[in-house]
C-alpha cells in the first residue's frame, strides 16, 4: 500500500504535468513527432513581424511551416544531423550563442556606461608607486604595503610631488616628481582609474593595488573632455645630451617654420623634411588622439590650436622638435555611437571578466556551490614547498579522491581536481594555500559555466527556439540542395525534358543571335578561321579556333553567346543591320559571326538555361513536397491553432 506522501507526491507531478501541457499543447505532430504551440508562435511571430515584407496568414503559415518541417524530418531520416559536418556547424552557431547567457548582462551594460561617463571628463593626476614583484611572498606583499602606508602618512604634511621624486618606484618619478598628467577612461589600469575618478580634486587617495604594485594618487584637477583632433606635424629628431645635434635641429625647425609662415604647402614640407617616416608619407598627418595618448609636450601645444588650419610654433618634446597643424577637431560621441569601441575596449581590460565573474557568483549560490573545507586543506599540505608542475606532487595529489565541492547534485572530488591541476599547473603565486585556492576556483568555475552551458534550452525558451532553429536551418539547406538545387543544375536530362515540354513558357518578345563571334589579328588568320568555322560542328567551334590558330601569340579571340540587339556592336553590325558601322579595333581588324538568328524563341534549354534551372527547381520542390507529405503523416489540432497569439 502506498503511503500518502507517495500519493501526493504522485498528484503533484500529474497537475504540473497537465498545467505544462495546458500552457504548451501540441500543436501538430509530424511522423508522429509532437511540435509546441511555442515553437510554432516564436517562428510565426519572427516571420511575421512589423518589419516583414512578406507577411502571411495564419494558415499561410502552417502550411510553409509544415513543408519546412517535412524537410527537416526528411534530413534525420537521410542522416544529416549525424554527420560530422552537421555537428561541427552547429556547434560553432551555438558556441557564438551562449556568451550573452554566460555573463551577467547587467554588470556589462553597467561597465560600458560607467567607461562612457568616465570619458566625459579628463583627470590631471599623479601617483607614487610602491612595487610588488612577480611570484611575490605574503612578506613581499607585506613590505610593500607597510611601505606605501608610511608614505601615505607623510605626503598628508608633506609635498607630494617631493615625496614622490625621493621615493617612488616609477621609473619617470625622477623625471617629473610623479605626475602623470591628464588621463581618461582606458587610458590606465582599471583599479588605478577606479580610484582616480572616486577622488576628490586635491585630495590625496587611499592606496590602491593593480598589478604593478601599491599607487597613492593625487587628482589636481577635471575637466570636461576636450575630444579628439587630427593633426600634422613636421618633426626633427634629436639625442638627449647632444647639444650640437640640438642646435642643428632647432635651426632646421625654424627655418622650415619660417617657411611655412611665407605660405609654403605644410603637407610638402612634411614629406621633403619631416623625420617620422610614418605620418610624413601622409603629409605629416597622424591618427586621431585624445588626452594622454601623446607626450605631455605635444599634447599641450596640439590641444592649445584653436582652428581648423592653426598652426603651432616650433616645440620641443623628449623625442625632438615639432610644428603641428590642426586638420580637424571632434567632440565625445552619443554612447550609441561609441558602443561597439567601448565594448572593444573592455574586453582587453581588466574589466573585461568582471560580468562573467558576477554571473558566476550568482550560479554558485543558485547551484548550492558547497565546498568540503577538509579536502582543501589536504591539497595544502600534498603540495607544501613543491610546484605544481613537480612528478611528485602529482603522484601524491593522484592519490586522494575525497569529495571536494558539489552543486546541482553533482559531486566532484579530489581526483577530479587532481586531474585539472596536471594540465593546468602555470601560477605566479608561490604560497601552497594561494596557490591551490587560485587553481580550485578556476576549476569550479569552468565546471559551474560548462553545467550552465548544458542548461541553456531548458532556462531560457529564446535560446532555445534559436538553437531549433539553426538546427533545423542546416538540415533544410543541406537536403534542399540534395533534393532540389543540386540535384536540378546536374539533371542535364530533366531539364532538356522540362524545357521540352514548358516551350511556350520561354518565347522571346525580341530576335536573339545566337552564335560565335571571331575576331582576327590578320587576313591569313581570319581565312584559315573562316575554314575551320565550315568544317566543324558548332560545339567545337570554340576549341579548334583556339587550338589550331593560337600559339604564344593570341591570333584569334572568340566570344560565343546570345545576343538581342544593343548588347554587342559585331552582331549589331553583321546580323541586325543596324545604321552604326562596328569599328574594328587595330590590332584585331578582320572578323566575322558564325550561328543563327531565333526569331521568338529558343531552340535548347540551353539557351535560357537560367530561366529553366530556376522552373525546374520549382518544379522539383512541388513534387517534393507531394512525395514528403504522402510518405510522412501530418497532424494539426485545429483547437490549439486557434489559441495562437500573433504578437
Amino acid at each position: 500500500m502506498k503511503s500518502p506522501v507517495i500519493k501526493l507526491l504522485a498528484l503533484l507531478a500529474l497537475s504540473v504535468s497537465t498545467f505544462a501541457q495546458s500552457s504548451d499543447p501540441v500543436l501538430m505532430t509530424i511522423n508522429h513527432k509532437p511540435v509546441l504551440k511555442s515553437e510554432f508562435e516564436y517562428i510565426y511571430n519572427k516571420n511575421n513581424s512589423n518589419n516583414s515584407l512578406d507577411k502571411k496568414t495564419l494558415d499561410e503559415y502552417v502550411d510553409l511551416f509544415i513543408n519546412f518541417k517535412l524537410k527537416v524530418e526528411e534530413a534525420k531520416s537521410q542522416g544529416i544531423d549525424t554527420t560530422k559536418a552537421f555537428t561541427t556547424e552547429l556547434a560553432g552557431y551555438r558556441s557564438q550563442l551562449t556568451k550573452p547567457y554566460l555573463t551577467d548582462t547587467k554588470v556589462d551594460d553597467a561597465l560600458l556606461k560607467e567607461a562612457y561617463e568616465r570619458s566625459k571628463e579628463d583627470l590631471d593626476v599623479s601617483h607614487i608607486l610602491i612595487r610588488i614583484p612577480q611570484n611575490a611572498t605574503p612578506g613581499d606583499t607585506l613590505k610593500a604595503f607597510n611601505e606605501i602606508n608610511a608614505i601615505w602618512k607623510r605626503v598628508q604634511k608633506e609635498d607630494f610631488a617631493k615625496v614622490a621624486k625621493e621615493v617612488s618606484q616609477d621609473q619617470s618619478a625622477e623625471q617629473n616628481s610623479g605626475h602623470i598628467g591628464w588621463i581618461s577612461a582606458f587610458r590606465t589600469v582599471y583599479p588605478f582609474e577606479t580610484m582616480a575618478y572616486n577622488t576628490t580634486v586635491g585630495t590625496i587617495s587611499k592606496p590602491v593595488r593593480t598589478a604593478f604594485g601599491y599607487h597613492i594618487l593625487k587628482v589636481h584637477a577635471r575637466r570636461t573632455s576636450l575630444g579628439e583632433i587630427l593633426v600634422s606635424h613636421i618633426m626633427i629628431f634629436t639625442s638627449k645630451g647632444d647639444d650640437a645635434q640640438n642646435k642643428r635641429a632647432k635651426a632646421t625647425i625654424d627655418s622650415i617654420y619660417q617657411r611655412i609662415q611665407a605660405g609654403d604647402d605644410f603637407g610638402k614640407l612634411a614629406k621633403e623634411h619631416s623625420m617620422d617616416k610614418g605620418s610624413s608619407v601622409k603629409d605629416g598627418e597622424l591618427p586621431w588622439f585624445g588626452t594622454g595618448r601623446m607626450v605631455p609636450e605635444f599634447e599641450t601645444a596640439a590641444f592649445a590650436l584653436k582652428n581648423v588650419g592653426d598652426v603651432s610654433q616650433p616645440i620641443q618634446s623628449a623625442y625632438g622638435w615639432h610644428i603641428i597643424k590642426l586638420k580637424d577637431r571632434k567632440g565625445l560621441a552619443a554612447y550609441d555611437d561609441l558602443k561597439a569601441d567601448l565594448e572593444r575596449k573592455v574586453k582587453r581590460d581588466e574589466r573585461a571578466n568582471k560580468g562573467q565573474h558576477a554571473f558566476l557568483m550568482k550560479a554558485r549560490t543558485e547551484n548550492n556551490y558547497m565546498e568540503n573545507t577538509a579536502s582543501i586543506q589536504e591539497f595544502y599540505k600534498v603540495l607544501g614547498k613543491r610546484k605544481l608542475s613537480d612528478s611528485t606532487f602529482i603522484v601524491d595529489a593522484a592519490k586522494l579522491d575525497k569529495p571536494l565541492f558539489t552543486f546541482a547534485g553533482k559531486n566532484y572530488t579530489q581526483a577530479d581536481f587532481a586531474k585539472y591541476l596536471k594540465k593546468n599547473n602555470a601560477t605566479e603565486k608561490s604560497i601552497p594555500s594561494e596557490v591551490i585556492d587560485e587553481k580550485l576556483d578556476a576549476f569550479a568555475d569552468s565546471e559551474l559555466l560548462a553545467y550552465e552551458d548544458s542548461q541553456l534550452e531548458k532556462k531560457y525558451d529564446d535560446f532555445r527556439f534559436l538553437m531549433q532553429e539553426y538546427h533545423d536551418g542546416i538540415l533544410l539547406f543541406e537536403v534542399s540542395n540534395r533534393e532540389v538545387w543540386e540535384k536540378a543544375s546536374k539533371d542535364t536530362k530533366g531539364l532538356a525534358k522540362y524545357f521540352s515540354e514548358h516551350k511556350a513558357d520561354y518565347t522571346w518578345e525580341k530576335p536573339h543571335f545566337k552564335g560565335h563571334i571571331i575576331l582576327c589579328k590578320d587576313k591569313e588568320t581570319f581565312d584559315a578561321a573562316k575554314s575551320i568555322v565550315r568544317k566543324s560542328d558548332t560545339d567545337s567551334i570554340d576549341k579548334y579556333l583556339r587550338t589550331r590558330l593560337n600559339d604564344s601569340i593570341q591570333h584569334v579571340k572568340v566570344e560565343k553567346g546570345i545576343f538581342v540587339q544593343g548588347e554587342n556592336k559585331v552582331v549589331d553590325s553583321e546580323i541586325f543591320k543596324t545604321k552604326v558601322k562596328y569599328e574594328p579595333a587595330t590590332d584585331y581588324p578582320f572578323y566575322f559571326v558564325s550561328g543563327k538568328l531565333l526569331k521568338n524563341k529558343p531552340e535548347d534549354y540551353t539557351d535560357v538555361r537560367g530561366l529553366v534551372t530556376a522552373d525546374y527547381q520549382e518544379f522539383l520542390e512541388r513534387e517534393w513536397i507531394k512525395a514528403l507529405r504522402a510518405k510522412y503523416p501530418v497532424n494539426v489540432d485545429q483547437n490549439v491553432l486557434k489559441t495562437v497569439k500573433k504578437n
